[in-house]
């Protein structure tokens, strides 16, 4: 049978009426605790990449769990009726469930649940990240197979197990298999929608520099009532550095930090502008009501589409209970910034040190520590997999895609188009409230089912 639109219409009936024994799967996949930031769960997290394996295998994708140096990928391969390939990437571990004793119920137990708006929501931990988001994609691959015998396209599907830990060996196993992973696109599922009843795309993605700065002074930790007033404080220090990256207008003072950011389409402003996201809305359920951004910029802008710098967190000196009155020998903190365009991590990274340096007292010393960075990533408006997707997911919600820009960092985008060559098509189905890394995570009952069925029509979208 060809992918017709006949064959597509008994593929979304198919889901339909296989949607409880999908969520069976998934209620199956949600009790295995792979936590894989935590050696404990070690073997869990083995016994849930084995899982997807054993499914993929019995949908007759050829799936093994391949060994990295960490928790083990997932790595199948099946042929589809058309040329077109992707490579389909995901995640099997989660995130820990600490505080545990604020959970309504064990995080490894899922259940179905009414919210008092009366969403019908899965509950357990990684039911939005991102088991559930996974199966979204493998059961409209199921329904295919179950319908027509095939696939429309064919696909490779890489799902890892350590995203939560940094995928610190994936992209080491990418490069040692970029002949095996070779494919015309990538679709990453673990991002959401604009709201629950708009979908989205994610056509850009933030990249990211992480530095920890420390500055020494004293050799030790001094009396304040004996040397206060005359001993150099590096609490002090860094706090005027700290304050001396941004300007009043919100703008970022780091030499050459804007170079290689672009200005956003008009098109694509204008459209963000008819979603009027205000301070009230996007703030307020935080308990804030101003903007802190660059203020010749639109709210929406400044968290998707501009360049910032955030600290994110400071230690120093005398932190316990009761007084201390100590001047500190040393102050640090951790910086990070989120990058756009064609900013280079290399480049801010080095300009920062040196802003840092400048800022020093002859006195004092500053070293710092680097973690990885990564380059931001983006889609032109006329790639071909994108206006594919988006009409496909016109045809299932009825409403036309918000095509928009993220806040937040996914590397793995970054080594799929340095390693491998490929554009990654960002689609997923979790909702800001779904409560990810925290208590009580929840995906929307709505979000399994119909994202489901925005993936057969994808599918066969891409195949054309």
């Amino acid at each position: 049978m060809s992918h017709s639109d006949q064959a597509l219409d008994q593929v979304l009936a198919r889901i339909d009426s296989d949607l409880d024994t999908s969520l069976a799967r998934l209620f199956q996949w949600l009790k295995m605790p792979s936590i894989s930031t935590d050696p404990a769960y070690q073997d869990d997290c083995r016994r849930a990449g084995q899982w997807l394996v054993d499914e993929l295998n019995g949908m007759g994708v050829k799936t093994a769990l391949r060994e990295t140096g960490g928790h083990p990928a997932v790595v199948g391969h099946v042929a589809g009726d058309a040329k077109a390939h992707v490579l389909f990437y995901g995640h099997y571990d989660v995130q820990p469930v600490d505080p545990l004793d604020q959970w309504e119920t064990p995080p490894f137990e899922p259940r179905m649940a009414t919210l008092p708006d009366g969403r019908k929501v899965i509950s357990a931990r990684g039911a939005s990240d991102d088991k559930g988001q996974v199966l979204t994609f493998v059961e409209a691959c199921r329904a295919w197979k179950a319908v027509t015998g095939s696939l429309p396209i064919g696909i490779t599907f890489l799902v890892e197990g350590a995203e939560e830990d940094g995928s610190k060996f994936l992209p080491e196993f990418v490069e040692a298999n970029k002949d095996e992973l070779k494919a015309d696109v990538a679709l990453v599922c673990d991002t959401g929608m604009w709201d629950g009843a708009t979908p989205a795309i994610t056509s850009s993605l933030r990249g990211m520099v992480y530095q920890e700065v420390i500055v020494r002074c004293a050799d030790r930790d001094l009396h304040s009532g004996q040397f206060g007033g005359a001993a150099r404080n590096p609490i002090h220090v860094l706090a005027k550095i700290i304050a001396d990256i941004h300007e009043e207008s919100g703008r970022i003072t780091i030499k050459d930090f804007y170079d290689g950011v672009p200005e956003t389409p008009s098109q694509v402003l204008e459209q963000w502008k008819q979603l009027n996201l205000t301070e009230e809305e996007f703030l307020g359920q935080v308990g804030l009501r101003h903007s802190a951004g660059e203020k010749d910029r639109m709210l929406i802008e400044q968290i998707q589409s501009r360049p910032t710098c955030d600290v994110n967190g400071i230690i120093g000196g005398y932190t316990g209970e009761g007084t201390k009155t100590v001047i500190a020998a040393e102050a640090r903190c951790k910086i990070s910034f989120r990058l756009v365009g064609d900013q280079d991590p290399q480049a801010i990274s080095d300009n920062f040190q040196a802003f840092v340096e400048a800022r020093i007292p002859a006195d004092c010393t500053v070293e710092f520590i680097r973690h990885k960075g990564s380059r931001a990533q983006s889609l032109p408006q006329d790639f071909p997999a994108l206006i594919a997707a988006k009409a496909a997911l016109h045809d299932e919600w009825k409403v036309d895609p918000i095509v928009i820009g993220m806040g937040g960092s996914i590397p793995i985008g970054g080594d799929f188009k340095r390693t491998l060559g490929l554009d990654t098509l960002f689609v997923g189905f979790s909702l800001d409230d779904d409560r990810i890394h925290s208590p009580n995570e929840k995906y929307d009952l709505k979000s399994f089912h119909k994202g489901t069925r925005s993936w057969a029509r994808i599918l066969a979208a891409l195949a054309s």
